[in-house]
């Protein structure tokens, strides 16, 4: 069974616009498993960060 069927009988138009929501999909979800991979590194350094801040007051 076809992904998406009957896609012989679409338009060009209507299969630009289905690759391209595809693609913007894609990309997406790219950023989301990198956001998910370097998150606890951003958050251990705006930690560190506030305890330098914090050592360098004193």
């Amino acid at each position: 069974m076809a992904l998406i069927p009957r896609w012989q009988y679409m338009t060009d138009d209507a299969k630009t616009l289905t690759k391209r929501a595809a693609i913007s999909a894609l990309v997406v979800l790219g950023a989301l498993v990198l956001l998910r991979a370097l998150l606890p590194w951003a958050i251990l350094a705006v930690v560190l960060w506030w305890i330098w801040k914090g050592v360098n007051r004193s």
